[in-house]
C-alpha cells in the first residue's frame, strides 16, 4: 500500500504519527499546501522512531483545490490510496483527483450539503454526501473503492452501528450518535479561553446548517439548529452534558446499510459555544462567499469564515493548554438478540494528557485520526474489500473493533472501546 495523505494539519499530522507505529504500508507521502508542515511531521517521526521508520515516509507540496494537481501528485508517488485529511470543501477536488489517478480514496467528512435557496429547512437541496454517492457507479466501474466518512464521527460511530445490528440487537429503534467532552483550554495565565478543539470552519458548517434526522416512515428531514436539547451522561468521569441536534454524516450514512426506525446525531456544544456560533451567524461571519475588505495593499476579497478561522487558535496547537477527555459514541435502543428490550452505549474515550504524551497531538484530532489508520490497515490486509462509494457500515465491524482494542504487544492498537448496558 502506498498512501498519499492530503493535509498535514492537526488530523493529518496525527494520522502520520499513528501510522509510524504500524508496518502495513510501503510508503506514506505527507502532502500539504505548506510543505513545511509536512516536513515538520516527518521530522517528529524521524526523531521519535529513527531513520528506518522515517524512510517509509516522504513529503510533497499539493494544492488540494485542484483535482489535476491531486492526480499528478498521486501518480508521481504511484499512490494506491488517497487519504483526505483537509476541510470538507476540498472533497470534490480530491475525490476526482484520486479516481483519475486510479487510486482508492478515504475521507473523514463527506461532500457538503446545499440547502434549497428558497427554504433552508427543505431537503430538496443537496444532502451531505449526495455528490459522492452520485458517482458510485464511476468508482465501481473503475474497480476502485471510495470509503467515505471514516473518521471518528462519522467513522467509528458507524462501525458501532454495524456491530450493534450484527451482534447486539434483533430490532433497532434508534441509532443515536452522542458526542461529549469535559475539555478545558486555558491561556498562559490559567484563564479559560474560547478555543475550538476542531476546525472552526467545519464546526460552523455542521452546527449552523439545519440538522438532519432520519425516521423510517418519513425518511430524512431537517430541524432547526441546536434543536431537541437533552442531557446525556458520558462515561469515564465526563458526566452529564447537554447535547443538541447538529447536521452530521452519520444520519446520512447509517440508514443506507443498517435497519433502524430512527437515526440522530447530537453534540455536546455547551451554552457558550452555541452563543458564539449564533453571534457569528447574526453578523454574517459564517459566510463562505468572499467580501471586499480594505487592506494596506488595497482592496482584497476574503471569505468571512476564513477570517474567523485565521483569528482563532489553530486546533493543532492547543494541546499543551488543554485538559480533560472527549467521548465519541453511539446510543442504541431496541430489542436485544434475546428478545428483551435493550439500551446500550458503545463508546471510545480519548484523554488529552495521554495523547499529548504519546503523540504530541491533542485528543480530539488524535481520536479522529486513529480510525482511518485502522481502516487503511484492514484494506491493506484485504480483511475489508469493496468497490464503489461505501460507508463504514458496509464492512464487517468485528475485525475493526478487535484490531482497535487488541494490545499493542499483540499487534493491535491498544485502544479499548466500551459498552454500557443502560437498562441493567
Amino acid at each position: 500500500m502506498r498512501i498519499l495523505l492530503v493535509g498535514a494539519g492537526g488530523v493529518g499530522d496525527a494520522i502520520a504519527k499513528i501510522a509510524a507505529r504500524r508496518d502495513f504500508f510501503e510508503l506514506l507521502v505527507i502532502a500539504d499546501y505548506d510543505e513545511f508542515r509536512a516536513e515538520r511531521t516527518l521530522a517528529w517521526i524521524r526523531e521519535r522512531h529513527g531513520d528506518d521508520v522515517a524512510s517509509r515516509f516522504d513529503t510533497a507540496q499539493i494544492d488540494a483545490s485542484d483535482p489535476y494537481v491531486v492526480t499528478a501528485v498521486a501518480l508521481e508517488f504511484d499512490a494506491t490510496h488517497v487519504m483526505n485529511a483537509v476541510e470538507p470543501k476540498f472533497v470534490p477536488s480530491i475525490f476526482a483527483g484520486a479516481l483519475a489517478a486510479g487510486a482508492d480514496y478515504l475521507d473523514m467528512a463527506m461532500s457538503l450539503s446545499e440547502p434549497h435557496p428558497s427554504d433552508p429547512y427543505s431537503l430538496t437541496g443537496v444532502k451531505l454526501g449526495d455528490d459522492q454517492f452520485a458517482q458510485s457507479g464511476d468508482w465501481d466501474a473503475a474497480g476502485r473503492l471510495a470509503l467515505v466518512g471514516m473518521g471518528v464521527e462519522p467513522g467509528l460511530s458507524d462501525v458501532f452501528a454495524r456491530y450493534a445490528a450484527d451482534h447486539l440487537f434483533s430490532e433497532i429503534d434508534e441509532l443515536g450518535v452522542r458526542d461529549g467532552a469535559n475539555l478545558v483550554v486555558t491561556d498562559e495565565a490559567g484563564n479559560e479561553v474560547f478555543a475550538p478543539s476542531f476546525s472552526i470552519w467545519t464546526t460552523i458548517e455542521e452546527c449552523l446548517n439545519p440538522p438532519v434526522v432520519w425516521q423510517k416512515e418519513e425518511g430524512w428531514f431537517t430541524t432547526p439548529p441546536f434543536s431537541e436539547p437533552e442531557v446525556f451522561v458520558f462515561p469515564e468521569g465526563i458526566g452529564p452534558v447537554e447535547c443538541v441536534n447538529v447536521e452530521h454524516e452519520e444520519v446520512l450514512l447509517m440508514p443506507r446499510w443498517v435497519d433502524a426506525k430512527r437515526v440522530t446525531f447530537k453534540y455536546g456544544l455547551g451554552a457558550e459555544f452555541i452563543n458564539v456560533l449564533q453571534v457569528l451567524h447574526l453578523l454574517g461571519l459564517d459566510g463562505t462567499s468572499p467580501v471586499r475588505v480594505r487592506s494596506d495593499d488595497g482592496p482584497v476579497f476574503v471569505a468571512p469564515r476564513d477570517v474567523v478561522a485565521a483569528a482563532l487558535p489553530d486546533p493543532a496547537t492547543i494541546g499543551p493548554r488543554m485538559t480533560g477527555k472527549t467521548c465519541a459514541g453511539l446510543w442504541v435502543t431496541g430489542v436485544g438478540v434475546d428478545g428483551r428490550p435493550r439500551e446500550v452505549y458503545l463508546f471510545h474515550v480519548s484523554d488529552n494528557e495521554w495523547t499529548m504524551a504519546e503523540y504530541e497531538s491533542q485528543c480530539v484530532v488524535w481520536q479522529t485520526a486513529l480510525n482511518p489508520v485502522i481502516a487503511l490497515e484492514l484494506l491493506a490486509t484485504e480483511v475489508w474489500q469493496g468497490r464503489g462509494v461505501l460507508g463504514p457500515e458496509a464492512f464487517d465491524a468485528a475485525p475493526f473493533l478487535e484490531l482497535m482494542a487488541r494490545p499493542v504487544a499483540d499487534g493491535g492498537y491498544g485502544q479499548p472501546w466500551g459498552l454500557e448496558d443502560r437498562l441493567a
